[in-house]
């Protein structure tokens, strides 16, 4: 049997949304640790790993490792009948076929229950290596968010510099160039740890993409390392994260 209950569906639903746009159905592996997923997004260009620790629970049941395959956009769907505020209680019997949920208004007046149907998805998990980000970036999840909408504006490739000072984004497309630099500030808005200066260029969209988990957290964190993909990770509370990857551009930074 497998139970973990929120208290509140906003959480969930905000999740959902940081992944629909990137994955249509994926799987989520549950186990006495909490609830894990990983998987390539629908053009197989980068990686997304989702991490849920017991912690983030009011209850949580699992007698044994169970992998619950899951259509993203019915899952929303089923949100959407939800109200922020309600509970919210995920279940599944062994071997179940479908997949339970429970929503319990906050005066707990209200019960509703749906089930979705399970999918039998064949999965590869890639392993994510463990690795030393020689440029390790922290800075507002919105700042973020609006330096990839505004550098979409110029071009599909973002080119990010970061340097013993600063993180500078450029876009140079037919329309003109767009610079924007940050640098360390005093309050800690933007902090830096750079031991070697990173140059590399990315396909914008999934930037873009990667950003619909900004309402999950105040704060992102970019790692950034010569010859492997991109950390765009977003910390959900202290009770997980969603992690992004996304490997470099290998072509002219300016086409």
């Amino acid at each position: 049997m497998f139970e973990a209950r929120l208290g509140s569906t906003l959480l969930l639903k905000k999740i959902v949304d940081a992944l629909r746009d990137m994955l249509n159905q994926t799987t989520l592996d549950c186990s006495d640790s909490g609830i894990q997923l990983q998987s390539m997004d629908n053009s197989h260009v980068s990686l997304v790993a989702l991490s849920l620790q017991v912690d983030c629970f009011e209850k949580y049941r699992c007698d044994k490792n169970v992998s619950l395959g899951v259509d993203l956009k019915s899952l929303a769907k089923v949100l959407k009948c939800a109200s922020g505020d309600d509970a919210v209680t995920i279940s599944a019997p062994d071997k179940a076929d479908k997949l339970g949920l429970s929503f319990e208004s906050l005066n707990k007046e209200r019960f509703a229950d749906y089930e979705l149907r399970l999918l039998n998805l064949d999965q590869e998990h890639l392993g994510i290596p463990d690795t030393d980000y020689s440029c390790v970036v922290h800075m507002p999840a919105t700042e973020f968010a609006r330096i990839c909408r505004d550098m979409t504006t110029f071009s599909e490739s973002v080119t990010i510099v970061c340097s013993k000072d600063s993180i500078k984004f450029t876009a140079n497309g037919e329309m003109g160039t767009a610079n924007i630099k940050l640098t360390e500030t005093s309050k800690g808005d933007v902090s830096l740890q750079v031991d070697d200066p990173v140059t590399q260029s990315f396909a914008g969209r999934y930037l873009n993409t990667f950003t619909r988990a900004t309402p999950l957290s105040e704060r992102v964190k970019i790692g950034m390392a010569a010859d492997v993909p991109l950390l765009v990770e977003y910390p959900i509370e202290d009770f997980g994260y969603i992690r992004y990857y996304l490997a470099p551009k290998v072509d002219d930074p300016d086409a």
